[in-house]
């Protein structure tokens, strides 16, 4: 049980330190040109969701709503253009 009360003791403290801070901060906005997503990227992206479907319909679905599937005329997925 002290366990557990060690845990509540730590994530007091951390909760207090945030607190004391002003809170999470928030990360500023991108400026300029959004950076370019590579081949490799987009191939990691891919095979992680292939890994993740529960089948082939299901792996079809999840890369389309992620913009990794072929674009229409079979060029560059849509979240490298």
């Amino acid at each position: 049980m002290s366990g557990s009360l060690e845990v509540r003791k730590f994530l007091f403290a951390q909760d207090e330190s945030m607190s004391r801070q002003g809170g999470p901060s928030v990360p500023a906005q991108r400026s300029g040109e959004p950076s370019r997503i590579s081949d490799e990227q987009v191939h990691r992206a891919r095979l992680s969701v292939a890994r993740s479907a529960l089948g082939a319909e299901d792996c079809r679905m999840l890369l389309d709503m992620l913009g990794l599937s072929p674009g229409e005329d079979g060029g560059a997925p849509p979240v490298q253009r």
